[in-house]
């Protein structure tokens, strides 16, 4: 249970804090595989670049940390620069507290980080959850870690811990999955068919981020509750040039805007079409689950997650309720610090 051997890893770190015995300590690189990596739905990578971030006091339990296709290897931050995904939830003495547990986390497969991903326009083969759980498997290896306490994941990492549970139990003792489950449901899909197509439309007319921003500010619709968009965005429209502009419009289109600044949309596309693709079979999977869905959540309705939950040999469902939807996950620090803190229930 928790952490095994990460010897390697201090040797092949980018950068790194004294260690302490209650103190963090900060590593983090890049390695390659070489050769060619196989990929599920067909085709191959040559020499995968796979880029990671662990942070913790060197004797803590050790849990992998895995978030939406826009998450990577930077949970937290010590200075909140905006740069970390999770800095709400995760950090010394937050709901996930990297004071008490080592926290692994790295940059998706085909994603916006430094692992290997696709130049923009080009063809780049179809990434799998399956294929995530690889990379995860080569960075255990990588780092000599044998087994981790748990992988917390939400939504597209909850997928991933799923698909890695299902091949190498032997590597986690239990998963921790918030806002995911074993199958995307069609109406997600639906949402996300159409945000590509708009992507790819407007990469045809050389408007790649125009139509990113666009893709994100539909899927932001998804993201939030009926009942929290009826409380903040209830005011009247304006009109500008001719035209009316309703408060939620300004919202939608300057998250899309941010968005399309720090992301590719060949990423996107990629990724986007990954959580559709995404199969498992979790009556394979032996080890503890703990699923986390939440009643309001419109891309991961909580009836996919109680069936979800009735297939699994070990599992267990914890219901809430929440504003956000399924972006509960970055915004409930108190919702979620009671379900965390079993993760640390035995650290001294």
């Amino acid at each position: 249970m928790g952490l095994v051997n990460t010897n390697r890893a201090e040797q092949t770190t980018a950068s790194s804090s004294a260690a302490e015995p209650s103190r963090a300590q900060n590593s983090e690189g890049e390695f390659v595989l070489p050769g060619a990596f196989a990929l599920h739905h067909g085709g191959r990578l040559e020499n995968v670049r796979i880029a990671w971030r662990l942070v913790g006091p060197p004797a803590a339990p050790l849990i992998v940390v895995a978030g939406g296709i826009s998450g990577h290897r930077r949970v937290f931050a010590e200075q909140d620069d905006g740069s970390a995904w999770w800095q709400d939830i995760a950090g010394p003495a937050r709901a996930l507290p990297t004071h008490a547990l080592r926290v692994l986390a790295y940059d998706y497969l085909g994603g916006s980080g430094r692992t290997t991903a696709p130049l923009p326009g080009e063809n780049f083969p179809p990434v799998s959850t399956y294929d995530q759980a690889e990379v995860l498997k080569h960075l255990l290896d990588h780092l000599s870690i044998d087994r981790v306490r748990c992988i917390v994941g939400a939504s597209y990492g909850g997928m991933v811990a799923l698909a890695f549970a299902e091949r190498y139990p032997q590597r986690v003792n239990q998963l921790m999955v918030m806002s995911a489950a074993e199958r995307t449901n069609p109406m997600a899909t639906a949402w996300r068919c159409v945000q590509r197509r708009t992507v790819r439309f407007a990469i045809e007319a050389g408007q790649p981020a125009g139509g990113l921003a666009l893709a994100r500010a539909l899927a932001m619709a998804t993201y939030r509750s009926q009942a929290e968009f009826a409380t903040r965005f209830d005011g009247e429209p304006r009109l500008e040039n001719g035209r009316f502009v309703f408060p939620v419009e300004d919202y939608l289109l300057a998250r899309g805007r941010d968005y399309a600044a720090r992301y590719q949309p060949d990423s996107f596309l990629l990724l986007s079409e990954s959580i559709d693709l995404h199969r498992v079979d979790v009556t394979r999977i032996i080890i503890p689950v703990l699923a986390i869905g939440v009643r309001e959540d419109q891309l991961v309705p909580i009836e996919d997650m109680r069936e979800m939950v009735r297939r699994l040999p070990r599992g267990q469902l914890v219901e809430m309720s929440s504003l956000y939807g399924h972006d509960a996950f970055l915004k409930e620090a108190a919702k979620l610090a009671p379900l965390l803190a079993t993760l640390t229930e035995d650290v001294v």
